[in-house]
C-alpha cells in the first residue's frame, strides 16, 4: 500500500479535524433588518470597509454593477442573478457623502428602509439587451450623471473605481474627464475580513446546506438519478430562505473522475462514488462551499475507494494543521500537502480560495504553479477560507472531491462546515 495511504490511515483515529468546531449557529427566522443578527451594525462594518479601501487607494468615490458588491456595500437586493449578467442596477458610493442606488423599473420601494442608502435613483441603462443601437448614446447619458456625481462628492478628486464597465461606458467616462481604476479589487479586499455578524450568517448558510446534504445521504440509493440528489439540496436551499446555486457539481461512478461534470440524469448504482460540491448561497447572500463524497451502498466500498478518500482526507486535515494568520499565501502554498504524483495529473485547481457571499480573494494555488499562476498576500484573522481536495487518478475509475469551510482566528482554524466524513470510507475498520 502506498506510504501516504499508511499515514492517512493512521491519523484517521477521529471523524473531525483538531480544530475549533463551528459556534452555535443564531435560529433562521430573521429579516435583512432584525436581530439577533445585527444587520444595522453589519451593513455599517461593510459599507465602512468599502470605504476605507476607496479611501487608502486615493478613490473618489466607486460604481457598481455587480449585484453582489451592491448587497455587500448596502444591504440591497433587486433580481441578483438576473442583475449579474444585465446591468439593470448600479450604486455609486462616494468615500465621503451620499450613497445613491439606482435600481431597476419601479423598484425604489425594495431599499426605502435601507440607512446605508440616501438616495434612489432611476437607472440610465445601456446595456444591448436594453438599448440595442443606442448603447453609445446612453452611455453618454449615464457618463454625465455619474461625472456631476464625483464632482459633487469627490473634493475634487476624478479618480473613480468600476467593478465592471464595458467600453463604450469606460470611453464616456474619460470624455468626462473621469480616470476610470478597478473597482473590483476595492470590494475583493474590503470583502475578505469577515465582522462578526457575517459569521453568524454564514453560519446559518452553512446549516441549511448541510441539511440539505443529509438529505441527499438518507436518499442516496441505488436507481436515483443525480439530477434528483441535486435537486433535494436545492429544494432544502429554497425551502429554508436561502437564494441560488452557483453550480450543479455532481457526479457518480465513472464520471467522478475527471472532476467538473455537472449532474445528469445518470442512475447512481450500488457500490459507487458520488461526489458533490455544494457552491450555495444561503439566507442573506452568503456562501455555503462544501464538498463531500458519500457510497453508494449496499455493501462495502472497495479498497481502491477507501484509498483515494484517505488521501483527500489526509490532504484537507494537513491543509487545515498549518494554514494560520500571519502566514503569507507562498509560505502556506509551500507546506501545503503534496499531492502525489500518481492523481497530480487530475488536482483540483486550487489549494485553497477565500468564501463569503461567493468564492472570493484570497486564492492560493500549488507551490509548483505559483509563479506562474499565484499571488502573495498575508492570510489575515477574520478571513473565511475554503480547502480543497480532489483524488482521482489520470484514466482511474472514480474520485473524491472533499473541501471544508474556516474561519481563521488569531488562535488558529475555527471549522465552521461540520458535516461528517463518509463512515464506510474511512480507512480504519468500522
Amino acid at each position: 500500500m502506498d506510504k501516504r495511504v499508511d499515514k492517512a490511515k493512521a491519523r484517521q483515529t477521529r471523524q473531525q479535524p483538531s480544530v475549533s468546531v463551528a459556534r452555535n449557529t443564531p435560529r433562521r427566522d430573521l429579516t435583512d433588518t432584525e436581530t439577533p443578527v445585527d444587520m444595522r451594525r453589519m451593513r455599517a462594518y461593510r459599507l465602512k470597509r468599502v470605504r476605507e479601501q476607496l479611501a487608502k487607494q486615493d478613490y473618489s468615490a466607486c460604481v457598481l454593477f455587480d449585484p453582489i458588491n451592491i448587497r455587500y456595500a448596502t444591504g440591497a437586493r433587486n433580481m441578483s442573478v438576473w442583475t449579474l449578467h444585465n446591468a439593470a442596477r448600479y450604486c455609486f458610493i462616494p468615500v465621503e457623502g451620499p450613497v445613491v442606488l439606482f435600481d431597476f423599473h419601479n423598484s425604489s420601494h425594495l431599499s426605502g428602509t435601507l440607512e446605508t442608502v440616501d438616495e434612489v435613483r432611476p437607472t440610465t441603462v445601456w446595456f444591448y439587451f436594453s438599448s440595442g443601437p443606442e448603447c453609445e448614446s446612453r452611455a453618454g447619458k449615464w457618463a454625465v450623471e455619474i461625472a456631476d456625481l464625483v464632482s459633487r462628492h469627490g473634493g475634487g478628486n476624478r479618480r473613480l473605481a468600476i467593478d465592471h464597465c464595458n467600453p463604450f461606458g469606460y470611453q464616456a467616462l474619460q470624455r468626462q474627464g473621469i480616470e476610470v481604476h478597478d473597482g473590483q479589487e476595492v470590494l475583493e479586499l474590503a470583502r475578505s475580513i469577515k465582522s462578526e455578524d457575517e459569521i453568524s450568517c454564514m453560519s446559518i448558510a452553512i446549516s441549511v446546506c448541510e441539511t440539505g446534504m443529509a438529505r441527499m445521504r438518507s436518499a442516496l440509493e441505488p436507481g436515483i438519478t443525480e439530477n434528483q440528489l441535486w435537486a433535494i439540496l436545492n429544494n432544502t436551499n429554497n425551502e429554508m430562505g436561502g437564494e441560488w446555486i452557483e453550480t450543479r457539481l455532481l457526479s457518480s461512478g465513472g464520471r467522478t473522475n475527471p472532476w467538473f461534470q455537472e449532474c445528469s440524469d445518470r442512475l447512481v448504482r450500488a457500490g459507487e462514488l458520488m461526489s458533490f460540491d455544494t457552491d450555495l448561497i444561503g439566507p442573506f447572500g452568503y456562501c455555503a462551499d462544501v464538498s463531500r463524497t458519500y457510497f453508494c451502498g449496499p455493501g462495502r466500498p472497495s479498497e481502491t475507494q477507501r484509498q483515494l478518500y484517505g488521501l483527500a482526507v489526509e490532504q484537507v486535515e494537513h491543509d487545515m494543521s498549518v494554514l494560520k494568520a500571519g502566514m503569507s499565501y507562498r509560505e502556506f502554498s509551500q507546506r501545503a500537502w503534496k499531492v502525489p504524483s500518481r492523481y497530480a495529473g487530475n488536482r483540483y485547481s486550487s489549494v485553497a480560495h477565500g468564501v463569503g457571499m461567493c468564492d472570493e480573494y484570497p486564492k492560493s494555488v500549488f507551490i509548483d504553479i505559483f509563479d506562474e499562476k499565484g499571488y502573495d498576500g498575508v492570510y489575515q484573522a477574520g478571513m473565511t477560507v475554503c480547502l480543497e481536495s480532489y483524488i482521482g487518478e489520470v484514466g482511474g475509475d472514480e474520485g473524491v472531491k472533499l473541501e471544508q469551510q474556516v474561519l481563521i482566528t488569531e488562535n488558529g482554524i475555527e471549522l465552521l462546515s461540520t458535516f461528517p466524513y463518509e463512515e464506510a470510507l474511512l480507512l480504519r475498520e468500522v
